[in-house]
């Protein structure tokens, strides 16, 4: 990728580049699921051939499914590792992460985690994760882990952030020049009990990395979120709400089981309602958010 913004094909003044990116995406678009698909043995120790399957699939999608062959096995090495081999080291400590970093979504109820979907049985709208997070803590990559599915429900949506820029773009480059504004979406501040845990954030929807990639930040959640008042970013913010209702947008459905993960440069994704029948063996995902991108050449 290029690492200037003037020369990446995400720059609205770039065409050529654009023209070019935008006809490779569309030849390399995965028709299904079962593209993304990748069978490895055991995420910790890739072989070759497994990270280049990996690897691939990242290139063409921003994301991969791995069904691994660990089951259950609850070891956080397994995220760990097999983010480092992708060249994934920076790890975002956020709050409600375990001490490693590393995140373990599960229902809970506790004082510091109540009250946050993430950690309950709830379905969650499209976002990428950490769209509240601050410019200098974007999360770029991230692998989601399973150890334990539900009993019933709690699949994963996933959507490539680069297909809904192409679908905008092509629509309309007013909508991307809106969506690239600075101060395009407010994320208000976390305040509890009159302590502020966390400062309001503002910035762009997309916007370009140090690397010329598409970095996207989004949540469709529709309070408690402000966007800038003025008519661009009004049509823009609907016509990207209605691609992703529109089925024609490419999306894939997942739903991970024992030993299988997704790994990602932060694509759109959603999770629906799920319910365990089993309380002592609930629904348990290893999440682990990093301010890297994903090297698929590591």
């Amino acid at each position: 990728m290029p690492s200037t913004a003037g020369q990446s094909p995400f720059s609205l003044d770039n065409h050529a580049a654009y023209e070019a990116w935008r006809a490779g995406k569309l030849a390399a678009q995965p028709d299904s699921l079962d593209d993304l698909l990748v069978e490895v043995d055991d995420p910790r120790r890739l072989t070759d051939a497994e990270f280049d399957a990996l690897a691939e699939r990242i290139r063409r999608a921003n994301m991969v499914v791995y069904v691994g062959r660990t089951g259950d096995d609850p070891d956080k090495d397994i995220p760990r590792l097999l983010g480092a081999r992708f060249g994934l080291h920076r790890l975002d400590h956020n709050p409600g992460a375990d001490d490693d970093a590393i995140t373990s979504i599960t229902v809970q109820s506790d004082a510091l985690r109540r009250g946050f979907i993430p950690y309950t049985d709830r379905p969650i709208a499209w976002h990428t994760d950490g769209y509240y997070n601050g410019a200098d803590r974007q999360i770029n990559a991230m692998v989601l882990h399973c150890v334990r599915p539900a009993a019933q429900g709690g699949s994963n949506g996933l959507i490539d952030h680069e297909m809904l820029y192409l679908k905008l773009r092509d629509q309309d480059p007013a909508h991307i020049r809106a969506l690239m504004h600075p101060e395009a979406m407010t994320i208000p501040p976390n305040v509890v009990d009159g302590e502020e845990l966390r400062p309001a954030s503002t910035g762009p929807v997309f916007s370009l990395g140090p690397r010329g990639h598409l970095h996207m930040r989004y949540t469709d959640r529709r309070r408690n979120i402000s966007w800038r008042d003025d008519a661009d970013t009004t049509a823009a913010v609907g016509a990207l709400r209605a691609l992703l209702e529109d089925e024609t947008l490419p999306r894939f459905e997942a739903t991970l089981q024992p030993g299988w993960g997704l790994l990602c440069n932060n694509v759109l994704h959603r999770r629906g309602r799920f319910s365990d029948t089993d309380g002592e063996r609930p629904r348990l995902l290893y999440r682990a958010r990093y301010y890297d991108l994903i090297d698929p050449s590591a």
